[in-house]
This record gives C-alpha cells, structure tokens and sequence, in this order.
C-alpha cells in the first residue's frame, strides 16, 4: 500500500478530507507548453500551489495606486 508523504507537499493535504476553508475549487484551463513549463520549475505536485501565487502576485500588482 502506498502512502502519501503528505509533510513535503502542502496541496496534497486537499487531496483528503475537507476543502481548505475560503477556498472554492476552479478549473483553468492553460495551454499544454504552460503546464510543461511550470512542471519544470516547481514539479508535478505543486502546480495548484504555484497557479495561487501568481494569481495573488498579479492581483496585487494590479491593485496597487498607479505610481
């Protein structure tokens, strides 16, 4: 039986149980070449996580007075 070393990727913990709270699930639909490409940098398992930040980057970024 294979176990999940749930301690090394924060996403997995969604996997079972609840839902985070404040979190509402969201399909995205990117191209296959951006996929590939966040693959590479951050792995298989953390691309939910990376599409978080970015979004919360940009929001930020477009947030801000204009200076």
């Amino acid at each position: 039986m294979k176990t999940l070393d749930k301690s090394s990727d924060p996403d997995t913990q969604a996997v079972m149980g609840r839902p985070p709270l404040g979190m509402k699930p969201t399909t995205v639909r990117l191209p296959l070449e951006t996929i590939r490409k966040i693959e590479a940098l951050v792995g298989n398992r953390r691309i939910a996580g990376f599409i978080r930040e970015a979004v919360e980057n940009e929001l930020r970024r477009r947030e801000k007075p204009d200076q």
